[in-house]
Parts: structure tokens; sequence; C-alpha cells
């Protein structure tokens, strides 16, 4: 089967029919490659422009093939599409439309009604496990599940951002047909499905590219993860972008989220991709496209992306929860109640506003509609940054944190929760890692020695107490016990879970196209009242109060009393905002309809 003539190739094995395979690689830095069969098969392969390497091969799916690079080093694909077993073990070769899907008719979500649950697939034991927990979640009121980065990386835990292959699923994890059928499965219980992808850097161990493809990085632009990524080559682009589609085509993940685009030298780029996933995606689809971005760049948010992990609002959330003003929580230790009337009225808290390293961080972003910010309290990061992983209940007064989940599940942003936050899990969600040797002692060396800076770890006694990455006991420590009947704090945590959602289902989600703030004030020192005019022309209305001091708040007029938490408060002194309280109105352009009998 001859070649065709082109500038650039489609990475990786490619099924060309059910017997032949076109494998390629750019490998510029390479004088010689070959593919190696695990059958003990040879092939060299082609030469072609611009460094590339190509050869159309008699293989069918679920042929084991490494490359040789030079006669010296055998490696993985760079775009396996699955392992057989680890980084050291051979690729397979993957026929894409071998699964059968179930629900064909399946078109996604609107973003409006995005309700996102992360999780960590591998805490949870794997694709097929995961699967346990979709009808309960979708009862809860879940709309999507997010799961963290999936691609191969090193041993059998991690969090998924050391990842290495990132067009191979983690096969400790399971095979490419049991993700798809996670995903099928969701999508059968009213689920969309998020990938969370990372672009902007490979592992530290089993990466070989800097040995035959240098191009793929810049030695002028570094990165916290070494020589950033030239996103200026072309062959570099198609490399993520061809990812990209391949989980939003052949898996059909309704959403991308991007980790970290703010390492990613080349904006361009991030503009290139989203076209290009709008351009080939059938319209009718809905595929959701979000970023974590510590530029707050609100211009992303205009045309190509769906919204942001509005990181400024949990900073602010947490440190008025918490008292917490170590690290990168200084930036929110003068003013948290000021920044927090600032996120709910415009979404960043810095929209250009001086940092506490006298830089400017931010764009504006008052223009952007309320869905472009995604708003949580936790997620993968705030808990497992933390040195010993310890969840938001178990450093707040837990009446707050019930408080500031009714601003999280009623406000127009778009809410993002993590596992084990409807059941107050009580295990931690600590870093964890499987790598060994000299890496391994880097790894927990630095690890400990990043908290340095943390006042309650200047002693360096205690920080050789932070449990390493690599322990086996860290990793189970943090996988989340979700199934049972729990305490009695945990019952009522989820009561006020669903209790919550079915509020949002009935009474915001309808309504959040067209939303408009219409500004936020301070009532007191962590108590604040935000005002929303939903799409139907109704106003929502949240008074919030985080402190043990009761403030002044104005009365409702011509309001529909929405929720309240705690139940039991006495709202019989008019004007005044109790301790620990959040209350939630609508001022409703047409009479509510109540909700499952109750009265409004």
């Amino acid at each position: 089967m001859p070649l065709r003539t082109q500038e650039n190739w489609p990475h990786g094995a490619i099924k060309l029919d059910a017997e032949h395979t076109q494998f390629a690689l750019w490998a510029p830095d390479a004088f010689y490659v070959s593919v190696e069969l695990e059958d003990g098969q040879s092939l060299p392969m082609l030469p072609q422009a611009d460094g590339w390497f190509v050869i159309n091969a008699r293989c069918p799916a679920g042929t084991r093939y490494r490359y040789n690079i030079d006669g010296e080093l055998e490696v993985p694909d760079p775009a396996s599409r699955a392992q057989d077993g680890g980084l050291d073990r051979h690729s397979v070769v993957v026929d894409p439309l071998a699964y059968q899907w179930r629900h064909t008719a399946w078109q996604g979500r609107p973003w409006s009604e995005a309700v996102i649950y992360e999780l960590h697939v591998g805490a949870l034991g794997g694709f097929a496990e995961v699967e346990q927990h979709l009808a309960r979640l979708a009862g809860l009121g879940i709309t999507a599940i997010e799961l963290m980065p999936l691609a191969q990386f090193p041993g059998d835990r991690n969090w998924g951002y050391d990842g290495v292959l990132p067009y191979a699923p983690q096969a400790s994890y399971g095979t490419p047909e049991q993700l798809k059928h996670l995903i099928d499965s969701a999508h059968g219980h009213g689920l969309a499905v998020i990938l969370d992808v990372v672009y902007n850097h490979f592992g530290p161990d089993g990466n070989y590219l800097h040995r035959y493809a240098k191009g793929f990085f810049r030695e002028d632009k570094h990165t916290p993860w070494g020589a950033a990524i030239d996103f200026r080559r072309s062959e570099v682009r198609e490399f993520f972008i061809e990812n990209a589609l391949m989980w939003l085509l052949e898996y059909r993940f309704d959403g991308l989220r991007l980790d970290a685009v703010h390492a990613i030298e080349d904006p361009d780029f991030l503009t290139e991709l989203a076209q290009r996933i709008r351009a080939q995606i059938d319209p009718s689809r809905h595929v959701w496209l979000t970023v974590e971005n510590e530029l707050n760049q609100s211009s992303l948010l205009e045309y190509d992306y769906n919204a942001q992990w509005n990181d400024d609002g949990h900073n602010a959330l947490h440190v008025l929860l918490t008292g917490e003003t170590d690290a990168y929580y200084a930036d929110y230790a003068a003013q948290p109640t000021e920044q927090l009337v600032r996120c709910l009225s415009q979404g960043f808290v810095f929209q250009g506003h001086i940092t506490r390293h006298g830089e400017p961080r931010g764009e504006p972003s008052e223009h952007l509609p309320s869905t472009a910010f995604v708003l949580f309290l936790q997620n993968h990061d705030q808990i497992g940054n933390r040195a010993f992983g310890e969840r938001l209940h178990q450093l707040a007064d837990p009446r707050a944190v019930q408080a500031a989940t009714v601003l999280l599940l009623l406000s127009p942003m778009i809410p993002l929760m993590f596992m084990g936050d409807e059941f107050a899990a009580e295990q931690p969600f600590q870093f964890f890692t499987s790598h060994h040797g000299e890496l391994a002692k880097l790894v927990r060396e630095g690890r400990r020695n990043e908290f340095a800076a943390f006042s309650a770890f200047t002693d360096p006694h205690k920080r050789e107490q932070i449990p390493d990455p690599n322990g086996e006991k860290t990793f189970h420590a943090s996988q989340p016990r979700l199934i049972g009947h729990g305490s009695e704090k945990q019952q009522e945590t989820l009561a006020l879970y669903q209790k919550l959602l079915q509020f949002r289902h009935q009474y915001i989600i309808p309504h959040l196209s067209g939303t408009q703030a219409l500004g936020a004030h301070m009532l007191g020192y962590g108590a604040v009242s935000a005002r929303w005019r939903l799409g139907n022309g109704s106003e929502l209305r949240i008074d919030l109060n985080l402190s043990d001091t009761p403030v002044v708040n104005p009365p409702q007029t011509e309001a529909v009393w929405l929720f309240q938490q705690p139940a039991t408060v006495d709202l019989s002194e008019s004007g005044v905002l109790p301790a620990y309280c959040a209350l939630v109105s609508l001022t409703a352009a047409t009479p509510l309809q109540p909700l499952d009998g109750e009265r409004l």
C-alpha cells in the first residue's frame, strides 16, 4: 500500500482498513526509525520531508509495537492509542470504530445546564467502577462528570498531570473500550462527560521526545515543568489538536477542560484549537471547552471557550471560611469580602489589579455572562495541594460551609464540586504518584519543601510528617467512601445538596440564558448581598453571611423566599441577617410554581 505525499501526517498508528495500519512518527533528530513488532518483525520506516518517518504495514487492531530510534533506543509511540500495560510495555494498534455505541442519539447538554462533579478515576477504582456511581450522581442532580487527566503516566498511581502519552488512556484504569463504555453509560443517565487534558507539559518520566524530536520544545522559554512546548511548529500544534479531536470524536467526550493554559507560550494555539474543534464537531452537538488560566484572560471567553475555573472566587471564599492567608491566599487576605463582592458582580477578582508580587493580573470581565465562570468551594488542587489533603468541612465551621454551599449551587455561575463534597467525605485527597528511584526521592523532597513558606511547616521536622506521595498508603487514604448510610452530618450534607440541586434545576437553570449581574455589596465582614436578572426577567438575590456575627441587611420587598440555610433561622427580626446564614429569594416576572408540593 503506497504512501501518499503530504506535509503533515496524522501522528501515530492509524487504521487504514481491517488489516493495514499506517505508522507515522515525527522524529527530525533521528537518522533511522523502525517499527518493532512484538512477534519479532522489524519494519524500517521510510523517511519523508520535514523529519517524518512513515510506513504502511499489514498490522490489524491489537498489534503490539514499539519504535526503534537509530538502532539504539526502543520507545513507545508518543501518540499511542493504548499501552499493553505501562510505559515500558508495547503500544497497541486500536480500531476506533470497534466499540458499538448504544446511545447514538445523545447530543450533549447546553452549557447552562452544567452541574459538574470532578472525580479521579483511579481513586474510585477504574473506568468500570466509576460506572457504579452514575445513577447516584444523576439522581442527585449532577449533569456532568469531569475526569481528571487520563493520559498514560509512569506507574499505576498518579493525579494524571504527569502524563507522557496523551492519546493513551491510563492502562491501570481499564481499556479504551471500557472508557467508551463509561462515557456511553453516562450518556444513558443523561450525564455529560468532560476530560481534563494537559497540553502545557509532559511528565518527567517516560518522555523520550527530547531524544528524537527536540523541536517539540523551546529552550528559550521555560515553565514550572521544564522547557516550554513549542506551539510555533505545525507538527506540534497538530499533535495536540488531533488529540483533542480524538477525545471528542472517537470517545464522544462532551467537553475538555484545558489545564494551566497560562503555561502555553503561544496564545494563538488556544484560539486555533477551539476554532478547529468548533469547525469539525457537528453543530447540533453541545461541546464544552473550559480552561484553567491564572492570567484571567476574559478575551478567551468571549468567543472560543465556554468558561474558566474561577480560582479568584474560591480563594476569597476560602480565606473567609478558614482564615488561612498563606502563599497564594495572601492576595485575598486584606479584603476578602470586597473581593467576593467583585467576583459575584463582575466575575474575576483580578482584572488588571496588582498582585502580591507587584504585577498586574487579569482582564476586565464584567461584560461576560455569569456562566463564563466555574465556581467551586473545593477541587482536586485546593484539597490535594494541602500538606495533608484535608477537606473544607474539616477546616471551617460546618454552618459557614453549608451557607457557602447555597451560594455555590444557586448562583448563576456554573457550579463544580469534587468527589465526596456531597457526602462530607472524611477521607483526605492527598498528592500521590508512583515514581521510583531518584525521581521518587526528588518528588518526595520537593513536595515537602513546597510547604516551607507556610507558617505551620517552617520547622523541617514538621515537614517530614507530610505524606510521601509515592507511598501506597497515601493513595489508599485518598479513596473516598461515598456509598452507605454515613454519619448524621454526612446525611445532612447529602440532603442539603439534593434540595439545592432540585431548586437549581427548577428555578435557575431554565432561565440562565441572558442572565445579567445587577451588582453586589458588602454587608459586613464575610457578609454580602448579590442580585442577578435572570433570562425570564425575574430577579435572583442571595444574601450570605459566613461570619459568626449578625449583620444589618435591607429587608426584601415583593420577593418570594426560595431557600434559607439553616432552615431553622429566625427571620422575624426584620433587617438582620443572622450568623452563618444564606437567604435566597426571587422577585418573579411570572408566578412561581412550587417544587414538590412545597409552599413558596
